[in-house]
């Protein structure tokens, strides 16, 4: 952890910083497409990742779900950081989106390292700014960009976080990501594929226009 930790963030934090949450942070592992917060849950920290990605959506009331965004090796989720401040439940879930190494941060912390740290306060403002950034990209995308424009998107947002251009994965997966039918994506990857930006395989699209 100390070596992960020292690779992702040392350049970050200063070295009191680093050895403090060496001793109350926990390391945790968890494998892809697992479960780490769920929508009502309790809060108790805050994680720090140290290698993969995480994909963190909102549900309505018909149990339906929406990518919000993805959170990365050294990135910190916003969601997350507001809910400890205000000591809330969690009203966003997240999911590893690849297999992922992570710290978690006591809640209790957050508060005492924002005035002791500086670096710290910048981290927690800057990681809060890029997704919020990335929150109203998400709006955008579905106010502004047709659908066959906001699933070409995702994929190349799925590519990147994945660091790979062949993405394992199936139509109502996406279908269930971007909170619309598998007919619907069928069709629009049929297209997408027509106009050489993708190759569809069993359960895996490879992407040409990166």
């Amino acid at each position: 952890m100390e070596k992960d930790l020292q690779e992702h963030y040392g350049y970050l934090f200063e070295k009191e910083l680093l050895q403090e949450i060496l001793n109350v942070g926990s390391y945790i592992e968890i494998l892809e497409d697992v479960m780490l917060m769920d929508i009502g849950q309790q809060i108790k920290a805050m994680p720090l990742l140290l290698n993969g990605a995480i994909k963190v959506l909102r549900e309505d009331k018909n149990g339906d779900e929406l990518i919000l965004y993805f959170i990365e090796q050294g990135d910190t989720c916003a969601m997350t950081i507001t809910c400890c401040m205000g000591q809330k439940k969690s009203e966003v879930r997240a999911v590893a989106e690849t297999d992922t190494k992570l710290i978690m941060v006591p809640v209790e912390k957050m508060g005492e390292w924002m005035g002791k740290y500086k670096s710290w306060q910048n981290y927690i403002l800057q990681s809060y700014h890029d997704r919020m950034m990335e929150m109203l990209d998400a709006i955008d995308n579905i106010a502004f960009l047709r659908m066959d424009e906001r699933l070409f998107k995702h994929l190349l947002d799925k590519a990147k976080v994945n660091h790979n251009d062949t993405l394992q994965t199936t139509h109502q997966e996406i279908a269930n990501d971007m909170h619309t039918s598998r007919v619907v994506i069928s069709r629009l990857l049929k297209a997408l594929e027509k106009n050489n930006k993708i190759e569809l395989y069993r359960n895996a699209i490879k992407i040409l226009d990166l």
